[in-house]
């Protein structure tokens, strides 16, 4: 046991007071872990889209004052009773969404939506005793997704903790916490590319630019970068990349163009930014139903190869969109997928991708654009707002 297990503990945290107002480095008490909980030290952590979104307040009923942050690396300070998958010292993952092993989805092996556990953006307090665990001079400072990684010391459910290798560097591997894994795990666990195959991709952010490093990974021949910015395809050759398509640029429907670009359509398509109409492109852009026409014996005979293009949905649609194409798509044997945090379940599945940043067939350092002192954390949001940055490694303690 640590010397501070069962104590509170005071330290730095970077506090969104209000909506969209800079946030503010105060001193906060972080109290121990209950039942099922872990008190986890940040080392380091890093600024994904989700946490601008929130702080903004775009996406909720606002809720502050408010600790942010859910993409981190650190270790474990202390545990809670009832938790034996973990313990001070270990090296771990915080993750916005969890596993607690008893439920029906835990259980299967098809779905990582934990009943318990899986993302919440509402709730403020812990599970266990809806309580916060931290205070400024009594004040409760409320959670973000369960996680609050923007403090260097948080307490997390246990279900959504991953413990991973000690020799895996947190301040890479900090980012799968989040975007990278959904984007990777929607290609690679989901749309299922074979190698030699044509993947689409919607949209090159950080969870664009993931889905073509599992397009990559996958070995696929043809990764179609689909972005109304243009600027974004240079960096996206170093994901795999290797041609773009700008919407802007046609004066027909996209999926029209990437289906004469690829005969008739890609093999695979990922989208991640969330319009509703790049959803209809990236299914409609997948080869369907093929018609071959023979003549033999004086006949004509036409003969139907099945269709085999999978489109994989990633980014969330507005509350009110609607998604809406010919039931003809279907039949023709097109299908579509959806997919939550790429299919991963957090303590099962996140060790064996660590492991693959460490053998080198993931490839992490290229999506780390910035890294800051905890005290500059707000620069972190300034290059996202700007669109500077895939993602800012943020040092705690400096």
């Amino acid at each position: 046991m640590s010397n501070t297990a069962g104590q509170v503990i005071k330290c730095k945290a970077a506090v969104a007071w209000e909506a969209g107002k800079p946030l503010v480095i105060e001193e906060v008490e972080v109290a121990p872990p209950q039942a099922g909980e872990v008190r986890l030290k940040i080392l380091y952590t890093s600024l994904c889209h989700t946490d601008v979104y929130f702080w903004e307040a775009k996406g909720q009923t606002p809720l502050f004052p408010r600790i942010f942050g859910h993409e981190a690396g650190g270790i474990v300070e202390s545990v809670g009773e009832g938790v034996t998958h973990l313990k001070p010292g270990d090296h771990a993952l915080p993750v916005f969404t969890g596993e607690c092993g008893d439920c029906s989805h835990c259980k299967s092996e098809e779905s990582n939506m934990c009943d318990l556990l899986r993302i919440n953006t509402d709730r403020g307090v812990m599970i266990h005793d809806s309580q916060t665990r931290f205070s400024i001079k009594g004040k409760p400072i409320y959670h973000f997704v369960g996680t609050s990684t923007f403090s260097e010391y948080t307490v997390v459910h246990a279900g959504c903790v991953a413990k991973v290798n000690p020799e895996a560097p947190l301040d890479k591997i900090c980012v799968l916490s989040c975007g990278i894994c959904t984007g990777l795990g929607a290609t690679v666990n989901v749309a299922k590319p074979k190698p030699g195959s044509s993947v689409a991709i919607f949209g090159l952010g950080a969870v664009g630019l993931a889905a073509a490093e599992g397009a990559r990974i996958s070995g696929a021949s043809r990764i179609i970068g689909v972005d109304l910015v243009s600027s974004r395809f240079e960096e996206a050759k170093k994901f795999g990349v290797n041609e773009f398509v700008n919407p802007k640029d046609h004066d027909k429907p996209v999926q029209q163009v990437i289906a004469e670009m690829t005969n008739g359509g890609v093999d695979r398509a990922v989208e991640c930014t969330g319009s509703i109409q790049a959803m209809i492109s990236a299914f409609e852009c997948v080869h369907d139903i093929t018609h071959l026409l023979y003549f033999m014996l004086n006949v004509y005979i036409i003969v139907s190869k099945a269709g085999w293009g999978v489109a994989v949905l990633v980014g969330v649609p507005n509350k009110d969109d609607a998604f809406k194409t010919h039931p003809m798509n279907f039949l023709n044997e097109r299908t579509l997928k959806g997919t939550f945090y790429g299919n991963y379940k957090p303590r099962t599945d996140l060790p064996a991708v660590v492991e693959k940043y460490m053998s080198g067939e993931l490839e992490l350092d290229k999506f780390i654009t910035h890294t800051v002192g905890f005290s500059e954390i707000n620069k972190a949001f300034d290059y996202m707002l700007k669109g500077e940055s895939i993602r800012c490694i943020i040092r705690m303690g400096e």
